[in-house]
């Protein structure tokens, strides 16, 4: 709620002080597709960076898919909206300024189509979740049977999905005026740009007629899908955090970002029609960015998911309150080095251990106070990413990865508990869109063996785990522990078991 003793936040009463550019951004050059949290305190403030070095039409129209809540109080605000950035030492307070406008897709999804096909949208960068981009979970192709995107094939309403908006908006700009522009993706994805590039050429060989093949030929020519890694802890907003802001800044923000300091961003210098100078703000650009990709995907996300799920059935709302459980943080260490580490080649440059005990301090910065509800989200689409791969490289040299089965084994508790376990308000407040399928499938299955089975037949961590029963039993097994005996002896039972192989090779 508004505190009405306070001036409001926006062009007129913002601090100088607070401002990372003093420029006026007038023109639109780049369209971002999800105003959320994640992309206010990280590409936006990478290009307020860049702004506050050089000029560049560089505004950016933000699109929220649903809600109207970003988009109206950006809009009260004058586009002015403050990053708190917090660590337990103290905090800061900074204004990016750099949107020049904020959409609805759900209210107005023709508008989104005319702003990614205008000629002066260079850019069209989007954070959209992995559930986002309506992919089969099952095949990693796009699902042509989701309701939306068959809407979206048609094109007889406007896009729905992201990949429609996309592709449509593509579209209109080649039948206008065929000027080169760039999708940049900046989310969790393997290989995100690769990805999306595929999604939308797959939307584009499934239209009718010509129309598809005209598509397809100037995605070739005329637009770039350059492959990113992106990295910022940022929760979700609180009235601590409009406290927060308010005691820096004299003033009433209604949308402020808390993040953590520390922020990474690597791309692929790969732009059809310019970019923001995005180094000015400490982005690194590399022809490769797969092996920081990876070092992020497993050993920050997919370890912070094991945190979030072991945390979360033990009852800890938070992040660091989960890491500072002594059985949490072991497990989490073993995950990282045992399973997920021997899976990657780290890049050259990056200090490994202090790289690792950085992600510990992160995680355990507790002024942040990252919620597991948040980061459990979406696991079904997260885990396929980060989980199948390393896990196969375990079992095909005849190891077990026994923190990664428990993983997999928590996360299902979560979702799908089996008789007996509460997994507690915090598992249950994680959003996924396959909770009503396991918990379905659970109800089909007398043992926790045949879901489990189940489970990894259907597809959920891809094809190929279910080629190694050993994975399927070690999950059922350790979900049997944290059933009967919880969590903590759940992780003592990976780690003994872990400790009776042979270590993996470094």
């Amino acid at each position: 709620m508004r505190a009405v003793s306070l001036p409001r936040l926006n062009s007129a009463t913002v601090p100088p002080r607070s401002l990372l550019h003093r420029r006026t951004v007038a023109e639109t050059g780049i369209v971002h597709l999800g105003l959320g949290n994640f992309h206010r305190a990280h590409q936006a403030v990478y290009t307020a960076s860049a702004l506050e070095r050089t000029d560049g039409p560089w505004g950016i129209l933000g699109v929220a898919s649903r809600s109207a809540l970003v988009a109206d109080a950006l809009r009260a605000q004058d586009f002015r909206y403050s990053v708190v950035e917090i660590a337990p030492e103290g905090s800061r307070v900074v204004v990016p300024a750099v949107h020049t406008g904020a959409l609805v897709a759900a209210h107005r999804p023709e508008a989104v189509v005319d702003a990614i096909g205008a000629p002066s949208t260079r850019i069209v960068s989007l954070t959209v979740t992995e559930h986002g981009y309506t992919f089969s979970p099952r095949t990693g192709q796009l699902d042509l049977d989701h309701e939306d995107v068959r809407a979206d094939l048609r094109g007889d309403t406007p896009p729905r999905t992201v990949i429609g908006q996309i592709a449509r908006g593509l579209q209109q700009r080649l039948r206008r005026h065929a000027t080169p522009v760039t999708v940049l993706s900046c989310d969790n994805l393997a290989g995100n740009g690769t990805q999306t590039a595929r999604l939308v050429r797959e939307f584009a060989a499934a239209l009718p007629g010509t129309e598809g093949d005209e598509l397809a030929d100037w995605l070739d020519q005329g637009v770039a899908f350059p492959n990113t890694m992106v990295d910022r802890i940022v929760p979700a907003t609180t009235d601590a955090y409009r406290t927060a802001v308010a005691d820096r800044l004299g003033l009433h923000d209604d949308v402020p970002v808390p993040a953590e300091p520390f922020t990474m961003w690597v791309l692929e210098d790969h732009f059809a029609a310019g970019r923001p100078a995005w180094e000015h703000g400490g982005a690194l650009f590399t022809d490769d960015v797969e092996p920081y990709e990876l070092l992020k995907l497993r050993l920050l996300n997919g370890t912070h998911s094991l945190i979030a799920y072991l945390g979360a059935l033990d009852g800890r709302a938070t992040i660091p309150d989960a890491v500072a459980q002594p059985f949490v943080a072991d497990a989490a260490r073993r995950v990282l080095h045992d399973d997920y580490l021997p899976s990657l080649t780290v890049p050259d440059g990056i200090d490994l251990d202090a790289y690792v005990a950085q992600l510990f301090e992160r995680w355990g910065n507790s002024a942040l106070g990252h919620r597991t509800r948040q980061v459990g989200s979406d696991g079904s689409v997260k885990l396929r990413q980060r989980v199948p791969e390393p896990a196969l490289g375990h079992l095909r040299a005849g190891r077990t990865p026994h923190h990664l089965a428990l993983t997999v084994a928590a996360y299902l508790c979560c979702m799908a508990p089996p008789p007996g376990l509460d997994p507690g308000p915090q598992a249950a407040a994680m959003a996924d869109p396959a909770r009503s399928e396991l918990r379905k499938t659970a109800e089909r299955t007398t043992f926790v063996r045949d879901f489990v089975t189940a489970v990894i037949d259907g597809g959920l961590l891809g094809d190929q785990l279910a080629e190694y029963p050993v994975f399927t039993d070690r999950v059922a097994e350790l979900i049997g522990v944290l059933a009967r005996h919880g969590t903590a002896a759940a992780a003592t039972d990976a780690a003994r078991a872990a400790d009776s192989e042979s270590p993996p090779a470094a």
